[in-house]
């Protein structure tokens, strides 16, 4: 996974095509310790085309970690199948998503 230390936010980029049972475990891991380094956080899903339920649990533990400590997590570059998926579970009524990497960011300061 990549990381991007921005002022507002660390950004995540996933390097995987899918974030599905066979490598949540993995993914949600490697998220475990940025959420204990930071308080903001943008994960960018330009390269995710396909999420399963437990790929959707994982994100939904990334927002309530960051939650309990008053933090923000953030979506961004969302694939149009992953955003359909969203759409259709409410997912972007609960977590916000950007079209962009530069909308989410700017959105922490406003």
């Amino acid at each position: 996974m990549q990381t991007i230390q921005e002022p507002q936010a660390l950004v995540l980029i996933p390097e995987i095509t899918t974030l599905t049972a066979a490598n949540a475990k993995e993914f949600k891991a490697a998220l475990e310790g940025h959420l204990e380094e930071t308080k903001t956080m943008v994960i960018d899903l330009s390269s995710v085309t396909f999420i399963d339920s437990t790929g959707l649990g994982v994100l939904l533990f990334a927002l309530k970690r960051l939650n309990q400590k008053e933090g923000e997590l953030k979506l961004c570059n969302v694939t149009k199948p992953v955003r359909v998926l969203f759409e259709l579970v409410r997912l972007h009524q609960i977590m916000e998503v950007y079209n962009s990497r530069e909308e989410a960011l700017a959105s922490f300061s406003s």
